[in-house]
Formats: C-alpha cells, structure tokens, sequence
C-alpha cells in the first residue's frame, strides 16, 4: 500500500531539531526526503552528545527516512545542483535566520521563478517580520516570550524549563501542518506558496486555556493556576509511600465521584470545587491519603475503577511501557554503521495508507551522487569534477581536519 505522501519529494535544509522533526513526519509519511547538507561536517546535531559509534544520538533519533545530499551552497555549483533538485522538488523546509537563503540564491523567490508550484516553508524564531526579526534565540527564548515558560514554576515562584522542547517541536509540528495545507490548496490552485513559522508564535498558540482566562478578565500573572495545572486537588500529581508518584486527573464530576468513592470518603465529594482554607484542607487529606500507600498498591486499588488516576513514569517505563508497545511506539532499524537503533515511532495511524520506516538515518552525503544524477542529471565526468572541488565532499585543510577531530573528540565525553 502506498503511504500517504508517497510521490511528494522535500528539500531539507534544516538542522538540529525543529526542522529535522518537521521533514522526519513527513518521511514516515512516505515522502521522499532530501536532506542538503554542507560537505564538511552536515547537520551539527551529528556531533552533539551523547554519541553513538560515529553519529550523535539526536541526528540519528530525528533523520531516519532521509537521503543525505551533501552540497557547498556557498558556491555557485552548489547553488546550481540545489536548483535543479528544486526545479523537481514539491517541499522545501529550511531553518536559517531571515535573509540567509535569500542571499544564498536560494530563497522562495528565487525557486519559485523556476518552480511556482514550490511549498516553501522557513522555521524561525521570531518570523521573516516584526521588531524581532533580527534577534537570536533558542526554545528557553522562544517558550518565555511565548509565556509558556512563566507557567510553571518551582515552590519558589521560579519558572522551571521544561524538559520537551516545546517551541522547537511546536514549530516543528505547525511547519508539517502548514506544508500538508498548502499541498491540499495547491490541488486546487495549482500554485505553491509560502510558510512563514516562528516557533515563539508556536508558542503563543499553545495556549488556549490559560489565554481563554486572561480574556474573560482574569489575572494571569507568572505561575499562575487553572483547573488544568494544579489549582484544584481533583487535578494534581501527588506522591506515594514508596517516593514515587500519580497523577490524578479526576476533573469531570462523574470522575471526581468514583475517585472519591474508590478511597473511601464520599464526602469529599461535594468538595471538589471548594476554594480558600477548605480547598487547602482538602489538598492536605489528599495528599495523606496517597502517602498511606505504595505507587503499586494504588495502580491495583484503582485497576477496576474509572478514576483517570495514572503514574508518572520516568523515561525508561515510559518507552517500554506495554501500551507503547502495543501502538508500535517503540521499534528498532537497522544501521549500516550504528547496528541496531531504536527509535521512537510514529504517532499517525493511517487504516488504508500506512506510514513506512524504510530508511535509517543516512550518513553524511551516502546519496549525492545518486540523488544529483537520477535527479538533477550530472554525469559522472561533472559529479568527479564536483567531487574534487569540493562541491559534494569535503575539502578540509590541517587546521580543519584538526578542528574537527577535536570536535569528533569531544562529542565521544
């Protein structure tokens, strides 16, 4: 069966994660996915720690159902191969600040002359406009201007980085969404278009609940509460005997009833909502309540009772747990140098177009030249000549070599 974008062919130019997260959903789709890389050392994240036998960890958790294109963009041959790759492309993806590409030769503009049928999309921080346009910045940046970050603070009233990184993935996830619209609304058009996503606007749009609150006129300062991040005892995270903990997230009455009903206090019923000294109150029998027994002992006390009462579960637990499995959540492929991988899976379950794991993260330029001769059409004399000017391959000096080992080096600590 074919997978859902089967026949649609995406030039990534992206690198560490937001975009790589972004051009990976679209390869479990089926898509054929380009990744354009410079020749000396590609996508950085090859180098970021933890590494593996040669590659990073991350690379080779966000890259799998790709092809490795390794070019010099800063050449005009490069620019040249991109183009022509682009002339036959649907999708390009990149994540450079605002300008680079149009500098390069090699922004929507440019390809859009030779290809008006170009989705085109840039992942950036802050956008192509505005009185940010200019300024760096990574999630931490993106997630505070967004106000996410304020949201969740520690016992101190200090805002807690949270360990997803929610811009970046965000922004990841709004520039698959807004690729696949603009496929559709090019079935009917007949042209592609542009896609400006700035992970702080990601953000910002992740934030129904607590900006519903701020419209209707309430206060919504740092740390602030909502039915949904702690306010009330029937919504909250509480510890164990054992030091481990559940979350508890009894928020419809009918769940707050059987809650209140499994432990034995019906008449904490009719509490659910109270506020001032009998909320706190409440909090603190809660609270003893989960303390009086294991994490397991409570898993068991509540298997049979509709009470949305789950553990919270570290990393390890999570990915092995036996509903991740059984939702294919967890695999392993097969790398040519790495060995076996494990990944995590897709979360789109298609019933007649299924999404395919074929390819393993690529090495660094493994498909230049088949890519630039079934594709672009260069001949094996040009591909040599390419090759040897350091076009497709690296061409590094003493002092590059001697840099990079470094960096190789220090990527192993």
């Amino acid at each position: 069966m074919a997978a859902p974008l089967e026949g649609i062919r995406v030039l990534d130019l992206s690198r560490l994660l937001p975009g790589p997260y972004a051009t990976m959903i679209l390869g479990d789709m089926g898509a054929e996915v380009l990744k354009i890389e410079e020749p000396n050392y590609g996508d950085p994240a090859r180098l970021v720690p933890p590494r593996l036998k040669e590659e990073g960890a991350l690379f080779l958790t966000v890259n799998r159902n790709k092809k490795s294109v390794s070019l010099n963009l800063k050449d005009p041959r490069g620019v040249e191969a991109f183009m022509k790759l682009a002339s036959k492309s649907d999708v390009i993806i990149e994540g450079f600040r605002p300008g680079v590409v149009d500098r390069l030769g090699i922004g929507y503009k440019q390809v859009s002359q030779i290809n008006p049928k170009i989705v085109y999309c840039s992942i950036t921080g802050y956008g192509q406009s505005g009185p940010m346009v200019e300024r760096s910045g990574h999630d931490i940046n993106y997630i505070a201007l967004g106000g996410v970050l304020g949201l969740t603070v520690d016992a101190k009233g200090t805002p807690v980085i949270p360990s997803v990184q929610i811009g970046d993935l965000g922004g990841g996830l709004m520039a698959v969404i807004g690729v696949l619209s603009a496929l559709v609304a090019r079935e009917k058009t007949g042209k592609g278009q542009y896609i400006d996503i700035a992970m702080m606007d990601a953000a910002l749009s992740m934030l129904p609940v607590m900006s519903a609150s701020f419209f209707a006129g309430k206060d919504v300062e740092i740390g602030s509460h909502s039915q949904l991040t702690g306010h009330y005892p029937f919504y909250n995270v509480y510890k164990t005997k054992d030091g481990k903990f559940l979350s508890l997230g009894a928020l419809e009455p009918k769940f707050w009833k059987n809650f209140c009903e499994a432990v034995g206090r019906k008449d904490f019923i009719e509490k659910q909502f109270a506020e001032g000294k009998d909320k706190e109150r409440l909090y603190t029998e809660i609270r003893s309540l989960f303390l009086s027994k294991t994490r397991d002992e409570w898993l068991k006390h509540f298997a049979d009772k509709d009470v949305c009462c789950e553990p919270v579960l570290n990393i390890p637990d999570a990915l092995s747990s036996p509903q991740a499995s059984h939702r294919a959540m967890i695999f392993e492929m097969e790398h040519p140098v790495e060995g076996a991988l494990k990944q995590v899976g897709s979360p789109f379950k298609f019933s007649d177009t299924p999404v395919r794991m074929q390819c393993p993260p690529p090495r660094l330029g493994q498909h230049t030249e088949d890519v630039l001769t079934s594709i672009a059409g260069y001949t094996p004399d040009e591909l040599r000549k390419l090759k040897r000017d350091g076009i497709t391959q690296e061409k590094k000096g003493f002092f590059e070599k001697l840099a990079f080992g470094v960096m190789r080096f220090f990527g192993k600590m």
